[in-house]
């Protein structure tokens, strides 16, 4: 059974115990995944007569968002094999010359690997709230509240994400690969932020505060 087929208290109970996974990765993708389904929310509860001009925007952003929920399920799990794969590197043996050369390959091309994860998971959540973003103006503003929630969630998983890139890219030994990493996830990071930033003024306006 995957993670998002457990129950949510099942999967809280493994997360709060003493086994690293599932860990602020996958949580992070958890989060992502409510933020996306918030998204989603708001697009269906903005169809139908009423909605009939913005209907195909709402279409639209709706199957995005149902998009981006399987890609978070996918990078869930992503993230807790790419973990338990960098911990078998860790465990290579190291008793001589050659094994701790070809323990050390193997432990860089792990950590890479497990920073892809996170990486992927803050552009989704970047492209995500650019879909909530054109809808922000237009959706229904009973629900519109929730529209911010799920900027909030998603601008949250990509904060998680930052750090366990941030935390993976602290044990790599080439300096030009790190450099990469954390100039591509600081960018990312400063667009979610300016995106969420908008369309929570664009709630609240909505809002009437």
């Amino acid at each position: 059974m995957s993670a998002f087929e457990q129950s949510i208290r099942s999967f809280m109970t493994e997360a709060s115990s003493a086994s690293p996974t599932p860990g602020g990765g996958s949580v992070a993708a958890l989060a992502a995944s409510l933020g996306a389904s918030m998204g989603a929310m708001v697009a269906s509860l903005s169809q139908g007569v009423k909605y009939k001009e913005v209907e195909p925007d709402m279409v639209d952003v709706e199957k995005r968002m149902r998009e981006a929920i399987r890609q978070s399920e996918a990078l869930l799990e992503a993230d807790m094999r790419s973990f338990e794969r960098y911990m078998s590197a860790l465990k290579l043996p190291k008793e001589t010359a050659g094994q701790q050369e070809a323990r050390r390959e193997a432990m860089e091309h792990e950590a890479r690997q497990a920073t892809e994860v996170p990486l992927r998971l803050m552009r989704l959540c970047r492209d995500a709230l650019r879909e909530l973003g054109r809808i922000a103006e237009t959706a229904n503003k009973n629900v519109i509240s929730d529209l911010g929630i799920g900027a909030i969630l998603l601008e949250s998983a990509a904060h998680s994400a930052l750090l366990t890139v941030e935390m993976n890219v602290a044990g790599m030994n080439e300096a030009a690969v790190k450099q990469a990493y954390q100039q591509e996830a600081n960018r990312v990071m400063a667009e979610i932020a300016g995106m969420k930033n908008e369309v929570i003024e664009r709630v609240r306006r909505r809002m009437g505060l």
